[in-house]
């Protein structure tokens, strides 16, 4: 579905949130928006599998089994997401936040467990394949449709995503469906406007260490890649802009930010203004000023609909809340979700901590830290987690293990009791964290080490299978993810779930030739890498043909080989009338059709060019593992 853009409604639109911006400078002057109170909130992100522990694309029939307007949908069918009531700062709020939260999870899996399906708490979903990420799988909302529309229209090219950790990951996508990705615990601390400023500065210095505490995706599609993966490919996914020349300095969509803030939430909002296009718009009926002379917080939609398009990892927000007061929030959009919910609120009691105790010194951060160290301590947390090197503001560098025990925990501890917090809640939850981190045991960790641990397991597929089942288990026990025990290859439910569709056993280590270059090259390739196919391909990896090691060798025999007085190109023996097949095929579809052309290879193509390839040996393969485990029962 595609919706036309009404020119004239986004024109509208920008007034209105013109208007709202001025509406938010009224109410900043008279001292309308609520102060001198903290309030803390939560939005809860998880991906539903099914029985196979693949993505369950179920989330609108969910909902309507649920109807609960905390419990939402996001961007995929296989996501969900709940968000918790704001909660006062102090006594048992994070005990109680705990406990909301189990409650929401508990409604969803009862609604799902009717389908088959079972909510998961991840960052990135390891059993998620590329062909999941369709439109088809999108929720069919107006909202997300628009949005794809124009941040595709706005790249003006397919979505490019490139990752290099451990492995690399590169990959084409055609819609804004690569945020599916993602799973988050988004954690929001309310701050008076006069704080504002200084606060939201101090949230950005301690993001890295905080980060680097709770990692939790450092897989996408097989590929190991950063400890918190889910920072880069949410950076790219929604990315809009275009190649230019090298002077032109244009800002992503997807930030941390370019510059402290000085004075007022004003600059953020004003800044972001300037830099991005208007990309959704809907009529708004409110106008500000009436509101307010009428003696009501104005809800300031244009504002909060355009916030939601511009994505800072910390988020400056404006509300009304429940009694009808005007506030302003800071949204940490940085922690991913799981690997427990004890494990999350731990991971929040840490940054309202940090935040708390950096605030209450009434210090400017501006003058102990330098911007752009903090940015680098953001990413080098995302890439390494507790082996990053952090900056902070003893002008040291430190490891952020290190930092983290030595000196941050100690400062959230003061930080939760100058507060109110409860002395049983800041143990239980910073004490998860103290035991996490000094065990090194993040859910990135415990993920690339029960992965290790299976390397000479099982198919890939079989132990990405493995690691969904071992964390829904493991999530059903509470415990934190520091006590898991290490996924075990034969938790995914056997080999049946590893060998539904072809993208989950093709060879992707191809080695293929142009259809110029010599058929003494193919001959070679095939003798060195035991292998009785090679690919054609052009150069912009269309597939255009296949050598098979039989018809080289009748080539290779004939008169016509003999007589060659020079190099014979692969294009004189290659066959270009090829059967294909895409990585969604079904393994029962390719067998048939492999029978039925009488083929012993196919190709796996997408868009016109090769992915993958599967051939009779790789079933013959499969059908020996397949008895092997039917027989030893």
């Amino acid at each position: 579905m595609h919706l036309a853009v009404d020119q004239e409604e986004l024109r509208v639109f920008t007034q209105a949130l013109l208007r709202d911006v001025r509406g938010l400078e009224r109410l900043l002057k008279s001292g309308s928006i609520e102060s001198g109170i903290r309030r803390i909130g939560l939005e809860q992100e998880m991906f539903l599998v099914d029985k196979m522990f693949r993505p369950a694309p179920v989330a609108v029939e969910v909902l309507e089994l649920i109807r609960d307007p905390r419990v939402t949908s996001e961007i995929g069918r296989f996501n969900l997401e709940c968000n918790a009531d704001p909660l006062l700062f102090g006594g048992d709020c994070l005990s109680r936040m705990e406990a909301e939260l189990e409650v929401l999870l508990d409604t969803i899996h009862e609604a799902t467990s009717s389908l088959g399906v079972t909510p998961v708490l991840t960052g990135i979903l390891p059993t998620l394949r590329k062909s999941d990420l369709t439109i088809e799988n999108m929720v069919p909302a107006k909202r997300y449709y628009a949005l794809n529309d124009a941040l595709t229209k706005l790249r003006g090219g397919p979505y490019v995503l490139s990752i290099k950790g451990t492995d690399e990951l590169r990959l084409t996508h055609d819609s804004v469906m690569l945020e599916a990705c993602n799973a988050s615990f988004q954690v929001h601390f309310q701050v008076g406007p006069e704080e504002f400023a200084r606060l939201y500065n101090i949230a950005l210095a301690v993001t890295a260490p905080v980060l680097a505490a709770g990692t939790n995706s450092p897989l996408m599609l097989g590929r190991r890649l950063w400890r918190e993966t889910r920072i880069a490919v949410f950076q790219q996914s929604v990315d809009t802009r275009q190649t230019m020349p090298e002077v032109r300095e244009i800002a992503p969509r997807v930030s941390f930010g370019r510059t402290w803030v000085d004075d007022s939430v004003l600059e953020i909002f004003r800044e972001d203004i300037s830099r991005f296009k208007v990309i959704l718009g809907r009529e708004i009926e409110e106008d500000p000023f009436e509101a307010m002379d009428a003696g009501r917080a104005p809800a300031l939609k244009a504002l909060q609909l355009f916030n939601s398009t511009v994505y800072r990892w910390n988020r400056a927000c404006y509300g009304v809340g429940p009694e009808g007061a005007a506030h302003l929030r800071i949204e940490n959009r940085v922690l991913p979700s799981g690997p427990t919910v004890l494990d999350e609120v731990a991971n929040a009691a840490f940054w309202f901590g940090l935040v708390s105790a950096l605030a209450n010194e009434g210090s400017d951060i501006r003058q102990k830290m330098g911007f752009d160290a903090v940015r680098t301590n953001f990413v080098s947390a995302a890439r390494l987690g507790l082996d990053a090197q952090l900056e902070w503001m003893d002008g040291e560098t430190h490891t952020a293990q290190n930092l983290i025990c030595d000196q941050l925990i100690p400062l959230a501890e003061s930080g939760l009791e100058d507060g109110g917090v409860d002395r049983s809640d800041i143990d239980r939850y910073l004490g998860t964290i103290r035991e996490r981190v000094s065990l090194r045991r993040t859910g990135a960790r415990w993920l690339l080490s029960s992965l290790h641990s299976m390397r000479k397991e099982g198919t890939a597929e079989e132990r990405m299978t493995a690691l969904v089942a071992a964390t829904v288990d493991r999530q059903a026990t509470g415990r934190p993810v520091h006590e898991w025990a290490e996924a075990r290859i034969g938790e995914g439910g056997g080999l049946k779930p590893s060998y539904l569709r072809v993208e989950q056993y093709m060879a992707t280590d191809l080695r293929t030739v142009h259809e110029d270059e010599p058929i003494d090259l193919v001959a070679n390739l095939m003798d060195w890498n035991r292998i009785h196919h090679i690919p054609v391909e052009d150069n912009d990896h269309r597939l255009v043909g296949l050598v098979s090691h039989r018809p080289l060798l009748r080539f290779l025999a004939s008169d016509e080989a003999r007589r060659a007085t020079g190099p014979i190109p692969t294009s004189r023996v290659m066959a270009r009338d090829l059967v294909t097949v895409k990585p969604d095929t079904s393994t029962l579809e390719a067998i048939d059709l492999m029978r039925d052309r009488g083929v012993s290879c196919l190709p796996v193509v997408q868009d016109d060019r090769l992915i993958g390839i599967i051939t009779e040996h790789d079933f013959m393969r499969i059908a020996r593992t397949l008895l092997v485990e039917m027989l030893a029962e």
